[in-house]
């Protein structure tokens, strides 16, 4: 900033008019003033730019999030039972409709490779999603009381039974009376992975009976044939595509094409999961009895099997 100071001035008669001397020396010091005023004024400006800039350019950064790899088995130490978050809106409980009570879905004969033992069998729906066996026209004439029971790993005849199955069962004894007598499957609400109807001798003791009628021996071998009605659920699965957190694979599917199994990959979490197959989390546990797992945020354990069929429970 330039401040002007006033010329000499003549008078008329020529005489210079010289500038007052106090007044030279106010002028002087406003001029040192503005002076100062300025250079300070540029140093801050200065200093905002440099510190607005460095706050304006300055990058915002986070540390990045770790995510977990989850252990091949579950460590007791860790693990917790999985449970359904809150939700926005109500989400219905999952259901499953039973097969209708007095379906028929396995049914066949027996007859044992010497012809000694004779009957028939069928399955039926007890109509709350549990079932019987009903066995009629038995005969025998063996001379020790028979058994029937069912199995998933058939057994040769011969053999000596070591686990009695599912749905064991005593025929009755040496008969030529066609009889007939009713076993449950207990809590079996989907009976199909049981392939073979086992017959086997049910005598107490090896004393004085043959080797191949011992306790325990199988007399004979069926396979069974199944036909189960879908039951009809309100879940669902549909597979919306691999994502972060929910990255695994489908290992199975239905008849029908829908998931049936899924393989949890590292890092997987139960909430995306169960978004990936546009189910609630409620639901996946429903599907899932007990699951187990781990940290705040429920993360899985890597290499395990999640069921996504409501029919397979």
């Amino acid at each position: 900033m330039q401040i002007r100071v006033p010329r000499r001035r003549e008078t008329r008669g020529g005489t210079a008019a010289k500038i007052r001397p106090s007044r030279r020396r106010t002028l002087a010091a406003l001029a040192i003033a503005v002076t100062v005023t300025a250079a300070l004024a540029g140093c801050v400006s200065a200093e905002n730019a440099s510190a607005h800039a460095a706050h304006s350019h300055a990058p915002h950064t986070t540390a990045p999030a770790k995510r977990p790899t989850a252990s091949a088995a579950p460590d007791p130490a860790l693990s917790h039972a999985a449970t359904a978050g809150p939700v926005s809106s109500p989400v219905p409980s999952p259901t499953l409709t039973p097969v209708p009570a007095g379906t028929v879905v396995a049914q066949g004969s027996v007859a044992s490779p010497k012809g000694s033992i004779h009957f028939n069998y069928r399955v039926v729906a007890n109509g709350d999603n549990s079932y019987s066996a009903q066995y009629s026209n038995f005969t025998s004439t063996v001379p020790v009381p028979v058994s029937v029971t069912l199995l998933d790993i058939p057994p040769a005849v011969g053999d000596g039974l070591t686990y009695h199955g599912v749905g064991d069962h005593v025929l009755g004894g040496p008969t030529t009376t066609p009889t007939s007598s009713t076993a449950s499957l207990g809590s079996e609400d989907q009976p199909s992975y049981l392939s073979a109807l086992v017959t086997y001798s049910s005598v107490a003791s090896d004393n004085g009976v043959p080797v191949e009628l011992g306790p325990n021996k199988v007399l004979a071998v069926n396979s069974v044939n199944w036909s189960i009605p879908v039951r009809q659920s309100n879940v669902h699965p549909v597979d919306h595509g691999a994502r972060t957190y929910a990255a695994g694979k489908v290992t199975a599917t239905t008849p029908s094409g829908a998931p049936k199994s899924y393989l949890i990959a590292p890092g997987d979490l139960t909430a995306v999961v169960a978004e990936r197959f546009g189910i609630s989390v409620e639901d996946l546990i429903w599907l899932n009895a007990n699951l187990q797992v781990f940290g705040d945020q429920q993360y899985l354990y890597e290499g395990t099997t999640l069921n996504l069929d409501p029919d397979s429970l």
